[in-house]
């Protein structure tokens, strides 16, 4: 597999202008009958405003998509019900986006406060294709029983936000918390080993497209015992920016791999 170690000629690969020109985009559950969810219908009429006519964007989240108008029946709609609205008309064939030639996974130690939202936001604008949010032996958050699952789905909530702001149809996973050895376990069942954020690591690359990131206090030594590890620049980063570099970076070298367009 290439490396994407050296510069690539040409342009950066560019989204579907028809993505860039809408003005939002939106998940649903079905691209033929496009049903917006009642949140999304208020963000759409109330804090956009949109009006009757104007470009949207459905996706199913799996890569597929279709061109929308906002409909004229949207000027009776009651965002206050709280109901699924068929706030959209069809304006187009569905696309269908192929999934990237190489997953990318981060993995990161929650910290405190909203910075762990603020990670998966990032990562969802890059592009990363699953982010896991890790327990490690020197977590200072510590997500457990209901709390656990209340923030995981908050997560969630943001990566979806994300997505729809950055025109992304592909939704990201976000798993559940997970341990080292969980990440290690799914890793090898995809023939990949997790590679460690560490000062003085080998520089990424995509034969390694799984990085895991510590706490704010670094790995202990166990953890590192016997494992891969990544170097991601000269200076030491906090752990929520370490994990938007190794996104970066790791999205950087795919882009590499994709043909520019013409």
């Amino acid at each position: 597999m290439p490396d994407g170690g050296g510069p690539v000629d040409g342009p950066v690969q560019a989204p579907d202008p028809r993505l860039v020109s809408a003005s939002a985009m939106v998940f649903v559950d079905h691209l033929g009958t496009p049903v917006v969810r009642a949140e999304d219908a208020r963000h759409l009429l109330d804090v956009l405003r949109l009006r009757p006519g104007e470009p949207v964007v459905a996706s199913d989240g799996r890569g597929s998509w279709v061109p929308c108008r906002v409909a004229a029946a949207s000027v009776a709609v009651d965002v206050r019900r709280g109901e699924p609205v068929a706030l959209l008309d069809l304006d187009g064939a569905e696309v269908y986006e192929p999934e990237p030639s190489v997953g990318l996974t981060v993995a990161f130690t929650p910290v405190k406060g909203d910075r762990p939202e603020w990670v998966v936001q990032k990562l969802t604008e890059l592009g990363v294709d699953r982010i896991v949010p890790l327990v490690t032996n020197r977590s200072v958050v510590r997500w457990e029983g209901d709390r656990a699952g209340r923030a995981v789905d908050r997560l969630r909530r943001v990566a979806r936000e994300a997505a729809c702001q950055c025109r992304r149809p592909r939704l990201p996973e976000v798993t559940g918390l997970s341990s080292l050895d969980g990440l290690a376990a799914v890793a090898a069942g995809e023939g990949i080993r997790p590679t460690l954020a560490h000062a003085g690591g080998v520089r990424p690359t995509l034969d390694a497209p799984v990085i895991a990131i510590g706490p704010e206090g670094g790995w202990d030594t166990a953890e590192l015992d016997g494992a891969s590890t990544v170097g991601l620049g000269p200076t030491v980063l906090r752990a929520e920016t370490a994990a938007v570099v190794a996104g970066t970076l790791l999205c950087g070298l795919r882009s590499a791999l994709v043909a520019p367009l013409a």
